[in-house]
């Protein structure tokens, strides 16, 4: 194991602890301030996520967003390659997939050009520390190659840290919603 690796697994490990807390201490109306921020994009094809463990739910901020235009979840086709997004809609049907995230059960799939990115921790940069698959990293280059990409990190505001581990194939994020603040870069 490297030395940057061992870095970052401590680095999940603290995030991942603080980020139970403020799950476990926090209330309704989570998502109010994603709402407001995606308000600004209606009708832009965007990506969500399926919340999973201890994270920050944009369900509620999704499903407002699907009644303007396509809104979409991620799925992962296997190790080491992008991800794909197929399209969701407030009560579709859904299934399991890898890691436990919920996917439609019918895959209709498209490209977003905004994505809502969870994660495990953030820094006042842009950084933004993962579970250490890549998966976001290569799917926000691939995409980025394309068009402009709008990368919206979700979290709660403990899930800040400072001197974040991060390497050269870290893609930068260009806003940060949290229950307080909305934080652009």
């Amino acid at each position: 194991m490297t030395d940057l690796t061992a870095i970052k697994a401590a680095a999940r490990k603290a995030a991942l602890a603080r980020r139970r807390d403020a799950h476990d201490a926090a209330g309704a109306g989570r998502a109010s301030l994603l709402s407001g921020v995606l308000a600004g994009y209606r009708g832009v094809p965007l990506a969500g996520y399926m919340a999973i463990r201890t994270e920050i739910d944009p369900l509620p901020a999704m499903e407002e967003a699907a009644a303007h235009g396509p809104v979409g979840v991620p799925v992962i086709t296997g190790e080491g390659l992008p991800l794909v997004f197929s399209r969701w809609e407030p009560g579709c049907v859904l299934k399991d997939g890898p890691f436990g995230a919920r996917i439609p059960e019918v895959d209709d799939l498209f490209e977003p050009e905004i994505l809502i990115v969870p994660l495990v921790a953030f820094d006042r940069n842009g950084g933004r520390l993962g579970y250490g698959g890549g998966f976001y990293d290569r799917t926000l280059e691939k995409l980025r190659a394309r068009r402009a990409t709008l990368a919206i990190g979700f979290a709660y505001a403990m899930q800040e840290a400072n001197d974040l581990p991060l390497e050269p194939t870290d893609q930068p994020l260009d806003m940060l919603v949290t229950e307080t603040e909305v934080i652009t870069f």
